[in-house]
Order: structure tokens, then sequence, then C-alpha cells
């Protein structure tokens, strides 16, 4: 069961938007590529199993990569998709041979609204409810959100460094490092090899901790325009059921908005990573890596390293020995 809880806990944390890149899983690592992804896990025998899907973005069947803040939008909630599924096939494997942990319909359900609620309450309900206890909500909406988003990214800091204390946590933080390590040694045009891996860092600019991170700095000024606009026309309409209910309804709903926003500038402090304005916008979301990243062994880049080959398949020839510039999925 822990494994499970473990899914909900660790999908937001390692989402990433890249050409090449994934996320950690439990025992392993998923690598997505132009056209496909695939996931390796260690098995309690020590054998990597492969588990490869062929793959179209919605982004590329309908032409729509180029149309900013919705690209972003399908582009998340596609990376979260294939995440969760395989986040659900690894945990299956780490667990199929516990006769005690049959996979039960009516508790996976209880558990992804269990994580639903939580999300929301620690990053919506919690930094809102405090922040009308600090302030009054009718004062000056920046004011409002600059306290609110202090909080939510308070709340994530603590959250982080609270599961990062759990065991099972801190190995698929070490799977993590792998796959960033194995993707910067792609992108370097080197040959793929757990040797020339270990030698790259394991924070990288476009890993999810920084897109979360970015969300929520994002969030501060979208949700204070959105507060502005909406909160006013709802006053004036005598629409107001509980200002606390409704400001979470809202802002829950925009959350799409401010996650394309956040795939834009994310982007862009990957792609011009060079510029000081993005190096010091990107900073802080490395740092966060401190935690949601660990050094990993050369078994867990052997599994890393197996997953961005199974990917590819044959046509990693046309890519090895060639540098990549960091790009998001385009």
């Amino acid at each position: 069961m822990n494994k499970k809880i473990l899914k909900y806990l660790t999908l937001f944390i390692n989402q990433s938007s890249i050409l090449v890149g994934g996320q950690a899983v439990i025992e392993g690592v998923l690598m997505r590529v132009p056209g496909a992804y695939a996931t390796a896990v260690r098995d309690k025998n020590n054998n990597i199993l492969i588990d490869k899907h062929d793959f179209e973005s919605k982004l590329e069947k309908y032409n729509l990569k180029n149309i900013i803040i919705l690209r972003g939008v399908i582009g998340l909630f596609e990376s979260l998709k294939i995440g969760f599924k395989t986040l659900q096939w690894s945990a299956d494997i780490a667990e199929e041979n516990d006769a005690n942990n049959k996979t039960n319909p009516i508790v996976e359900i209880l558990l992804t609204i269990f994580s639903i609620l939580f999300v929301i309450t620690l990053f919506f309900i919690g930094p809102l409810g405090i922040t009308r206890l600090i302030i009054n909500e009718n004062l000056n909406p920046l004011n409002f959100n600059i306290i609110a988003g202090t909080l939510r990214i308070t709340f994530f800091l603590i959250y982080l460094i609270v599961i990062s204390k759990m065991e099972d946590v801190n190995t698929l933080f070490q799977y993590h490092g792998a796959e960033h390590k194995t993707v910067y040694n792609f992108e370097s045009g080197k040959q793929l090899k757990i040797k020339t891996a270990q030698s790259f860092p394991t924070q990288h600019p476009r890993c999810g901790t920084s897109f979360v991170f970015i969300i929520m700095i994002i969030g501060i000024i979208t949700f204070t325009v959105i507060d502005s606009l909406f909160l006013a026309y709802f006053h004036t309409m005598n629409l107001f059921i509980n200002p606390l209910i409704t400001r979470v309804i809202i802002h829950v709903l925009f959350m799409p908005l401010v996650a394309g926003f956040g795939y834009e500038v994310l982007k862009l402090t990957a792609k011009y990573k060079s510029n000081i304005i993005f190096q010091i916008l990107a900073r802080p979301g490395l740092w966060l890596q401190n935690i949601t990243t660990k050094q990993p062994s050369d078994n867990q880049l052997e599994v890393a390293i197996a997953a961005l080959k199974a990917a590819f398949g044959d046509s990693i020839k046309e890519y090895e020995g060639k540098e990549h510039i960091a790009e998001a999925i385009e």
C-alpha cells in the first residue's frame, strides 16, 4: 500500500516538460522522446523490465505546438496522464509479490480523491484561509495574493522536506537524479554510459520541481488580476456564497491558465539559460532540486539509460553524437 500512496505524493514534483526527459517512478525511470515513451524498472530479482509505448502528442496531431499558453496546458495534461499510468505500473511491479497488496478499485478511487483534496487543502484552502486571518480580504488583491503566495511556497517547501525523509521517497529522488544525469548525457552528444552520466549534475532547469515553483510565482501575479476582475464582478452581482470558497474555486479553475504561463517561462529559462535574467529566474527551482534529486548509484543510472535507449529504439542512432539545445516539447 505504501508504494501506491507514494505515487500520489510524487506525481507532480517529478513532471518534466522537455524534448527528451521524463520522471522518476517507483524503482525506475520514465523517459519520453519524440513519438514514444518507455519506462525501465528494476525488479526484486535485479532484472530491468521495460514498458514502451508509441505516443503522438495532441500538439503535433492538431498542429497546436505554436499556440502559446494552450500548448503548455495540453502538454502538462498529457505529461500527467502518462506519468500517472507509468507510476501505477511501477507501483504494481514493486508490490506484485506482496500477497496482502492486491489492487482494490475502491481503494484506488479513495486514494485519488484523498490526494486531490490534500493538494487543494495544502496549496489553496490553507494559504487563502490563513491570509484572510492576517489581512482584510477586501484590500488590495496584490497584497492578499503576495501573502497567500508566500504561504503556498512555504507549505510546498515544508512538504518537500517532510516527504524527503521517507526512505522510499529518498530512493525515488535518486532515480530522479539519474533521469537528469542521463538527459544531460544525451544532450551533450557524448555516448550514453554510466561513467559519463555520473559526471553531470542532478539539477536540471526544466525539472517539474522548477516548473511547480515557477507556477507559484506566476500565480501571485495571475491570481491578483483574476481576483480583481472576478471578485469585483461577484460582489456587484451578489453571487458570493463565501469569499474563501469563491476564491478557492476561482483559483483551482484557473490553474490550467497559470500552468500555461508557467510552461512558457520554463521554456524560455531553458532556451536562454546563458542569459543572466533567466538564470536568476531559474535559480530557485534549481535550489529546490537539492531536495528532490539525490546522487544516484550506478545501478540506478543503468536503469535510466535503459529507459532512454528503449524509448528511442533504433532511431537513437539519428541523435547520438550530436549536441541538443535544451528545449521544451515542440
